[in-house]
This record gives C-alpha cells, sequence and structure tokens, in this order.
C-alpha cells in the first residue's frame, strides 16, 4: 500500500474500512492521486493491482450548509445506472466521518477524456466540436425527460418552489461566505428575488452541467456525466441557463481555472444553436432564460466566493485557486446587465 496520504485520504484507514465492508473490492496494493481540475469536492483516483477507482469527498475547511452532499450525489448517480443518461458505476457509500474525516462515495473511473482547458479541445475540429456539443445537449435533454418516480427518485426534492427556495439558498450562501464587499450584489440580490418565474414542468436537474464535468469516448459520445453533488428534483431550464453561462461567458473571466475548452477557434457553435436544438427535443419555452442565465451566473459567483475564502483559509488542495476570487465581481456584473436588458425589454 502506498504509504504517502494525500490530504483529506488516509489511505490505511480507507484500506480497513473496505476490507470490512468490501473484503472482495480491493486486490493487491492500493494507491491514490489527487485528480485535479475540481474546485469544489475533493477526488481521487485510485486502484490496485487489478482495478481503478474514483473516490469523492466534501472539501477542507469551510463548508457550506447543504454543500457537498455526497449521499445525494451517489443516491441520483445509482438511480441513473440503466437509463439513457451515462453515469459511473458506484461501489459503496461511507457516511461514517471517522474513517476520513468527512463522508464519501466509491465509484468506477470510466476511460475516456475530460476536455476542460484550449489544449484539449484544439485538435477536435469544427465537426467533432459540433457533434459533441449536440451530443452534450442531447444528454442534459434526456436527463430532463426521465422520470424521476421511474428510477427511485420521487422523494429527491420538491419541484413547487424549486426557485424560490433556490434563490433563498443561494443568498444565504453568499452571506455565508462574503468576507468583502462585492460591487452589486445586493442589488442583483434583490432583482432576482423579484422575478422568478414559473416553472414550466419538473425534472431531475443536475445542478453544474458543463462540458469538462463530462467524460467523452474515443467516438466522441458522453461516456459520463460526473459531479452530481447539486442535482436534484427541480426547473430543468436551471441546467440550461448554467450551461449557458459556462458556454458564453465564464470562459472569458479572469481567475477561472476551467476556461478554454469551449471556443469557437477550436470549433465549437454558439450556444444559440444548441438551445434551439434543446428547445426541439424537450418542447419548452426558452424565452424566460435570461433570468435563469442571470441567476446562474450569481450561483457561480457564490461558488467561486466559497472557494476564495476557503483559499483565503489556507484549506484548499491542490493548485489554481489563488485567483478564482478574480471571478465573482465580473459575474456579478454580467448578472447584472442581463437581468437589466431583461427588465428593460
Amino acid at each position: 500500500m502506498q504509504s504517502l496520504d494525500l490530504p483529506g485520504l488516509d489511505l490505511g484507514r480507507l484500506r480497513d474500512h473496505l476490507d470490512r465492508v468490501r473484503p472482495a473490492l480491493v486486490e493487491g496494493s492500493l494507491a491514490a492521486e489527487l485528480i485535479g481540475g475540481g474546485k469544489s469536492n475533493l477526488t481521487y483516483r485510485l486502484h490496485d493491482d487489478r482495478h481503478r477507482w474514483v473516490l469523492r469527498r466534501p472539501p477542507l475547511g469551510h463548508v457550506l450548509a447543504t454543500a457537498h452532499d455526497m449521499s445525494r450525489e451517489y443516491q441520483v448517480i445509482a438511480a441513473l445506472a440503466g437509463s439513457s443518461v451515462p453515469v459511473p458505476g458506484v461501489h459503496l457509500l461511507c457516511t461514517d466521518a471517522e474513517v476520513l474525516g468527512a463522508p464519501f462515495y466509491l465509484m468506477d473511473e470510466v476511460p475516456g477524456r475530460v476536455y476542460r482547458f484550449a489544449e484539449d479541445s484544439a485538435d477536435l475540429g469544427p465537426e467533432r466540436a459540433r457533434a459533441l456539443s449536440y451530443r452534450l445537449v442531447d444528454v442534459l435533454a434526456e436527463l430532463h425527460a426521465v422520470d424521476p418516480s421511474a428510477v427511485g427518485l420521487a422523494e429527491f426534492g420538491r419541484p413547487e418552489g424549486y426557485l424560490e427556495r433556490q434563490v433563498s439558498r443561494w443568498f444565504r450562501q453568499f452571506e455565508a461566505s462574503r468576507s468583502r464587499e462585492i460591487p452589486g450584489a445586493d442589488e442583483l440580490q434583490r432583482r432576482l428575488g423579484r422575478r422568478v418565474p414559473a416553472s414550466q414542468r419538473p425534472a431531475i436537474v443536475h445542478g453544474d452541467y458543463r462540458l469538462d464535468n463530462t467524460v467523452i469516448a474515443d467516438d466522441d459520445s458522453v461516456a459520463a456525466v460526473l459531479d452530481w453533488e447539486m442535482a436534484t428534483l427541480g426547473d430543468p431550464l436551471a441546467d440550461v441557463g448554467l450551461m449557458k453561462v459556462y458556454w458564453d461567458v465564464s470562459r472569458d473571466l479572469p481567475g477561472n481555472p476551467v476556461a478554454g475548452a469551449v471556443s469557437a477557434e477550436a470549433g465549437f457553435p454558439p450556444m444559440d444553436d444548441l438551445l434551439d436544438r434543446y428547445a426541439g427535443r424537450t418542447g419548452l419555452d426558452l424565452a424566460p432564460l435570461p433570468w435563469y442565465t442571470a441567476f446562474a451566473g450569481y450561483k457561480l459567483a457564490v461558488i467561486a466566493e466559497g472557494i476564495h475564502f476557503r483559499y483565503t483559509q489556507g484549506k484548499t488542495v491542490g493548485e489554481g485557486f489563488s485567483h478564482v476570487g478574480d471571478m465573482v465581481a465580473p459575474l456579478v456584473s454580467s448578472a447584472l446587465e442581463t437581468l437589466l436588458k431583461l427588465e428593460a425589454d
């Protein structure tokens, strides 16, 4: 067994736990490495002499209430197994914080590629980039078409009042992490709260759907959708608004640690093309989308501010955190501009 432990992962305690609850799972020595890219939950690649897995656990230090819920993430991935939405196979959930200091779960590592940076997508070309983009939005439409009751998720969330609760929740999250003045944040909060739209229908919502939260297979299909920590039952346009912000806005932000994979230079189509395809597959009216886009920008600002707060406390693990806080003010400004334009129309 690898003797060098990683932050948040004690291999000895983990091996003892696995041998106790899944005695036939690990064969031979167990080793681990931290997987970079994620700036929220900690993700590790594990392997023994024959198998490869991925372990997910919450971050160290300051963790916001209701965030980083490993039980929910495990539950939705397990429920979607066998559905039209590709997910990794899961092996176990541990809610006993005595093992690693926090709950965690173990899933299979899915072979494929994660497109996160400009250099990752530079060799795609327009034809492959467009096809990959359509497959990405098709999987989102497939997710939103899944009947929660049919996969055992009827009680996974409360669709009624989802948007109102989301607005209140992220307002509270911002106040819990805000350690500095953010221009326009209070005005954005007020305007978001005044214009909450009526949801068209409920669906399973991923909560952080974007290209680099998927694994892409060699044939450019979506091999697995990852990072389900914010999944619930709610308004499907919340996912669409967030995907639009990732696609059109966040790639140009200062401090963005995952900027660059999606770009016109790499051959990716404009988000409007994907919105047309999504609307055609789901039948949803996308006219209210500017509000969802503004809220998504606010949500990303809150997440970035939480990461910045943990960084200032010295509680982040890995690289790429030092400038994440630079994203917050531009995200707030862009979201506020979107709302002001919506109100003027």
